[in-house]
């Protein structure tokens, strides 16, 4: 019989990954309620035609990456490849358009088909935020700033950098596409096979591409800026000028875009050095198109996602889990009677670990393992005078407490 494994891409999360795994969860979740982001979840798996329909027919996300299967009515669905389009879905379906501004927070796993390395897997988890109804760079400037502060809650934003850069209203966005066209147009034959295929497809990505030869050629392409008209260079100076005045440091990148038309105006990635080839810990940006490209009514919109996985293996300082307490019953009365003792002080706050099996040494070795900060003795002597022995597991001290009083002095 072949030796059972976790499938390839994927990993189990046991207790200490856990643990930095819930800590980041837990801190965005706790930073952007701040904001007043409420938390939504969205089903794991969709219509396929909400992602083919979002992310394009002839995106690599959709032609090779995501997990698709017909379901025993003969449905095509698909386990979501990334969150935005599963909370514009929601919106449309739930017909949320008489409450917004709406402000979402999200958390949950993510699947793509992609070749596993460090800091990417085929089942990965991401937390996100959305802003539904605000068209001003109001919305922009606060989702870059609550990015901010999750980083700093995480103690991580010192080893990232803010790239940012404008893609533009739809009218910037066309003139720009067609300089683009016709610069890789006269250099076509220099270009990857893949950088040939974007140009037909996806120009703009050209920009982004990671091929030397598409990175040589694009070098001297039109620039973006060029080509903004009046209303897009004053959204994005009104962006600038927001981030200014909060003090959050950025770069300007004009080889971050997004190739999809219903994306616009402000795109941005908070990126590291640390990681290796996968520097993008927090992305997003504004994508005014995406409800209406849906079928929903025109929706400004505008959020961002971030992968767990790659924060947790930046961050370094994350809480211990509650200090446990090692309850040890010695003998078949003092196991009996631990029993709702153990309840007592659960019931109080106090997390606590029963030894269940074992002579003392045993227990007291699994005090150890359970990380415990104190072990409490109960033996037939012990009940009859109605006290426990309170052993620090670090120094061996001991002492003894009333029963009634062991949740007070057991309080962390």
């Amino acid at each position: 019989m072949a030796k059972l494994r976790a499938v390839r891409g994927t990993q189990d999360l046991l207790p200490d990954a856990w643990a930095r795994h819930r800590h980041v969860e837990e801190t965005a979740r706790r930073v952007t309620a701040l904001y007043n982001y409420r938390s939504v979840a969205t089903p794991v798996f969709e219509f396929t035609e909400v992602f083919a329909r979002t992310l394009g027919e002839t995106s690599d996300v959709v032609t090779k990456e995501m997990y698709t299967f017909a379901d025993k009515g003969g449905d095509s669905l698909t386990l979501r490849p990334e969150n935005t389009a599963g909370v514009a879905r929601a919106f449309i379906s739930g017909n949320l358009q008489q409450q917004l501004p709406l402000k979402y927070f999200y958390s949950g796993p993510m699947f793509r088909h992609e070749r596993p390395q460090k800091g990417r897997l085929r089942q990965f988890h991401q937390i996100g935020i959305e802003v539904l109804g605000v068209a001003g760079p109001a919305a922009d400037i606060e989702v870059i700033q609550a990015g901010a502060h999750v980083l700093d809650a995480l103690g991580v934003r010192g080893a990232t950098r803010l790239e940012l850069n404008t893609l533009g209203d739809p009218d910037s966005r066309t003139a720009y596409r067609e300089a683009l066209v016709a610069y890789f147009s006269r250099r076509e034959k220099e270009l990857s096979e893949e950088g040939r295929s974007r140009l037909q497809r996806n120009p703009l990505r050209l920009l982004d591409s990671k091929h030397e030869r598409d990175r040589a050629v694009s070098a001297d392409a039109p620039r973006f800026e060029d080509y903004l008209n009046g209303l897009s260079a004053d959204f994005f100076a009104g962006v600038c000028e927001g981030l200014d005045a909060l003090g959050i440091s950025y770069v300007r990148n004009p080889r971050l875009v997004r190739g999809l038309d219903y994306y616009g105006h402000t795109a941005f990635e908070f990126t590291t050095d640390a990681l290796g080839a996968q520097g993008a810990v927090i992305a997003g940006g504004r994508y005014d198109g995406l409800v209406a490209t849906m079928g929903g009514p025109p929706t400004p919109g505008i959020g961002w996602a971030g992968g767990i996985e790659r924060l947790a293996m930046l961050t370094t300082d994350y809480p211990d889990p509650s200090p446990v307490v090692s309850l040890v019953p010695v003998g078949p009365a003092a196991e009996k009677r631990a029993l709702p003792l153990a309840d007592a002080l659960r019931r109080a706050g106090i997390a606590v670990d029963l030894g269940m099996s074992g002579n003392l040494k045993r227990r007291m070795q699994q005090a150890n393992r359970a990380g415990a900060r104190v072990a409490v003795l109960l033996g037939d002597d012990e009940i009859a005078r109605s006290v426990a022995t309170v052993r620090d597991m670090e120094s061996g001290e001991q002492r003894e407490v009333p029963i009634d009083r062991l949740a007070a002095a057991l309080a962390p």
